[in-house]
């Protein structure tokens, strides 16, 4: 049941991070169009720039746990290559739990006043008064979330073939 559980639960991140690494196409964009925007159209290059934070919040707030995924965020590959699979597993599991679940825990709980009264009153940018500024906020959720998603579908995970 766990293991099918863990199963979905891993599905439902990649197809996350799948959807999500497309963000850097309009980002781009956005950025690119701001100049022409505002020095030959005279307009639009804050509501292009306005859309780039959204698309760059949601982008990073993603790639936290797509490195942690890839097994590049926090590795210390270089010492690590000489120990067992089977011990570089259970260090893979003990630091996410002293490391990945603390600060995930500590960001949801630290920025729960700002986030919900941002989402409360769906705040706008302050600079221009375009909608969804809020968004920005809730991808420091959505990142939190996704790590403690995937460090439940690490710990789940069985130990490697190789490393019985």
């Amino acid at each position: 049941m766990i293991a099918r559980i863990a199963v979905g639960l891993d599905r439902a991140v990649g197809i996350c991070i799948a959807a999500a690494q497309w963000l850097a196409l309009p980002l781009v964009l956005l950025l690119f169009l701001q100049w022409p925007l505002r020095d030959l159209v005279r307009a639009y290059s804050r509501e292009a720039n306005d859309l780039g934070q959204i698309a760059f919040a949601l982008y990073v707030a993603v790639s936290v746990t797509a490195a942690t995924r890839a097994g590049t965020h926090l590795a210390a590959d270089t010492l690590a290559q000489r120990y067992s699979p089977r011990v570089r597993h259970w260090l893979k599991k003990f630091g996410s739990i002293v490391s990945l679940l603390p600060w995930a825990l500590f960001v949801l709980i630290a920025s729960r006043n700002i986030v919900l009264s941002s989402l409360g009153e769906l705040e706008r940018f302050p600079d221009t008064n375009n909608p969804a500024y809020f968004v920005i906020k809730l991808a420091l959720w959505l990142m939190s979330v996704l790590l403690l998603v995937q460090l439940a579908v690490d710990l789940a995970r069985p130990l490697p073939q190789d490393a019985r």
